[in-house]
């Protein structure tokens, strides 16, 4: 069976890209709708890829450009809440699940952090990435990787702290 096949693809990557779009968008509907949209992208362009031994970093940095795009967009068009006669509001969100998992006051503490460093670790400690490739997904150079991850483990330990603070 061909190793590069969409189905192999999508079943080999699709957890760690998911997890990956979680921390960025913090909603699981929005991380799916990235995530399904990167592999639409996959099914479009993946062909070009020269390398293909890069598939998980062209996966990675195409849901990393995805996530920036969406996130240029939401800032030119802010979402609008509703109110329905009846005082619902058809916007609101439900609380997130990894606030309710164990581990919460890390990833609660997680999602405080501002993107520029919240990816980066995303990116190291939960899906394992090197430097070097997380360098190439989010297209910055490796000593700004490895500062971002020192600077975003600083400031996730200060918010853990102060949470548990008396």
């Amino acid at each position: 069976m061909d190793e590069l096949s969409f189905e192999n693809i999508v079943n080999a990557h699709y957890e760690p890209l998911y997890r990956f779009a979680l921390s960025l968008v913090r909603n699981e509907t929005d991380a799916g709708d990235l995530v399904q949209q990167t592999f639409y992208r996959w099914a479009m362009k993946g062909d070009q890829l020269r390398d293909k031994s890069k598939v998980k970093s062209w996966l990675f940095t195409t849901l990393h450009r995805e996530f920036l795009g969406q996130r240029r967009h939401a800032d030119k068009f802010p979402k609008v809440e509703i109110s329905t006669d009846d005082g619902h509001e058809l916007a609101a969100e439900a609380p997130s699940p990894e606030k309710q998992l164990d581990g919460a006051s890390v990833m609660s503490a997680l999602q405080k952090l501002d993107e520029t460093y919240r990816a980066p670790l995303a990116l190291f400690y939960l899906e394992e990435h090197s430097y070097r490739d997380i360098a190439e997904i989010l297209e910055i150079p490796i000593g700004t990787v490895m500062s971002r991850i020192s600077r975003g483990k600083e400031l996730l330990r200060k918010i853990v702290l102060e949470k548990d603070a008396p």
